[in-house]
């Protein structure tokens, strides 16, 4: 019997012994293991879409999520629940002086993500300013989302581009009809062709930009050549149209 439990006991040693080779060899994998400094608090008030909500983070990501209805719950709890991320659900319709309060108290613990039923610029900046890591609309596929979190995660931030490239667009600049005719004048150039659009003389042309009438006339023979103008009204009529405005010339 001694003998069988000898070997017994060197059988078990040899395989620990394999194993613990083969587990600094990296043929096997430990599992990693979580812990509650690596979850992600979760605070939506909706126990249905905070249920749905962490089912889904945790089966697309390695985190596990720590959800709370509110930010007063999380608080009270925050001994058991320190996290990297705080993803605070914001409802877009009935955004109150209290959520924005909690924002700010979140925002000032812990980088936070707003995620938000609404998308537009007005309302993304507000939570930005408010020193939110990321704006994430439920428009976001599940996949985004993730990657969202991750960018944050890593030290990021993330605003949907769906806000943003419409505000860009509007922001552009666009030519201002009459303003810069063609841009092909010189600002003091531009400002001779519109007085004489307006039908203005060359005195009181110099009176109101303050050069010499003989400045003017000088401006004048070469806004006529570039413009191909053969005489003074031509300049006139040429530059109304350039400037979208009606004609001083009778």
């Amino acid at each position: 019997m001694r003998a069988s439990s000898d070997i017994a006991d060197t059988a078990g040693s040899e395989r620990g012994a394999d194993i613990a080779q083969a587990t600094a060899n990296g043929k096997i994998k430990k599992e990693p293991v979580e812990t509650v400094e690596s979850c992600i608090v979760l605070i939506e008030p909706r126990l249905l879409v905070r249920e749905c909500l962490t089912r889904c983070i945790e089966a697309s990501s390695r985190h596990k999520v720590a959800p709370y209805p509110s930010v007063q719950s999380w608080l009270d709890a925050r001994e058991k629940a320190r996290a990297p991320l705080v993803i605070y659900c914001l409802c877009a319709k009935s955004k109150s002086a209290e959520q924005l309060h909690d924002l700010a108290r979140l925002t000032r613990l812990l980088p936070t993500v707003v995620l938000s039923d609404g998308e537009d610029l007005d309302q993304v900046l507000d939570v930005i300013n408010r020193g939110a890591r990321g704006f994430i609309p439920t428009s976001l596929s599940l996949d985004v989302v993730i990657e969202a979190l991750r960018l944050v995660r890593a030290g990021g931030v993330f605003v949907p581009a769906s806000s943003l490239i419409p505000a860009l667009r509007n922001a552009a600049p666009r030519p201002t009809a009459g303003r810069e005719p063609s841009g092909i004048f010189t600002a003091r150039q531009a400002a001779v062709v519109e007085a004489i659009g307006k039908g203005k003389a060359n005195k009181t042309i110099a009176h109101e930009l303050n050069m010499r009438e003989s400045t003017v006339k000088v401006h004048v023979r070469n806004i006529m050549k570039k413009l191909s103008a053969k005489n003074r009204t031509e300049v006139a009529l040429m530059a109304n149209r350039l400037l979208g405005e009606p004609s001083s010339i009778s």
